[in-house]
């Protein structure tokens, strides 16, 4: 293994998990054309459908995700825990219990159901 390989293996493997993982988020992009994610603010999340509304579990709570912030897609990467359902946004302040979304994810088939 040449010094140049094992540099980048060391570099690759000493990036957290959440980073990596996180990577399946980078591509996307709100109705405006900006960003979804700013590398940690995206996550796999439950969601249920009731009565036309989207509500995802997030940081132990149901928020109800306005539908103009739903998309339908497949995330390639995506490990199925949350049957497809991702959610990235972050409090409207630092420290605020609001939390504001910026992009809901659902698997295709979902937009079928509602």
């Amino acid at each position: 293994m040449s010094r140049l390989t094992l540099v980048l293996a060391v570099l690759v493997a000493s990036v957290p998990l959440s980073v990596q993982a996180h990577d399946i988020y980078s591509h996307l992009k709100d109705a405006s054309g900006r960003s979804c994610c700013n590398h940690t603010d995206c996550r796999p999340a439950p969601y249920r459908l009731t009565s036309g509304n989207l509500w995802m579990l997030v940081d132990g709570r149901w928020i109800q995700v306005p539908s103009d912030r739903i998309q339908y897609r497949a995330l390639p990467g995506d490990t199925g825990e949350t049957e497809g359902g991702h959610w990235c946004g972050g409090a409207y302040e630092p420290g605020a219990d609001d939390l504001m979304t910026l992009c809901a994810i659902l698997p295709p088939q979902s937009g079928s159901a509602e």
